[in-house]
């Protein structure tokens, strides 16, 4: 089970901090991935990480503003957001694949085992 925070309204080039709690004490076996979905849009990709953190994947849009990490021992994956512009905002999903190696995935192909229940970022002009 995966549980997400943090989220909210914020003015364009402010930041916010999303987090995903994890229940399952076998985290560290899984590679994590950040998505979102605005309305009338399709979900998409927005960040990865692997099991132990050494590899990171971001969607081209984000790169540079966003950073994926994961804290193992707590079981908490993060997503902060800095320089946040209207297009950001959606409704974001945190996902758990359970994978095999500890370094890079799919993140678009990979079969997710587990989804957050999603949390609001709201970027205003």
């Amino acid at each position: 089970q995966l549980v997400q925070s943090g989220g909210g309204l914020v003015q364009t080039g402010g930041s916010l901090k999303l987090s995903c709690s994890a229940s399952d004490r076998a985290f560290v076996n899984y590679g994590m991935s950040w998505f979102r979905q605005a309305p009338g849009k399709e979900r998409e990709f927005v960040a990865a990480i692997s099991r132990a953190g050494g590899w990171t994947a971001y969607a081209e849009s984000v790169a540079g503003r966003f950073t994926v990490s994961r804290n193992n021992p707590k079981k908490i994956l993060y997503l902060q957001m800095e320089e946040l512009k209207p297009e950001d905002s959606a409704e974001y999903f945190c996902a758990a694949a359970y994978t095999t190696g500890a370094g890079s995935f799919r993140p678009d192909s990979v079969k997710y085992d587990y989804w957050g229940q999603g949390t609001q970022v709201a970027v205003s002009s």
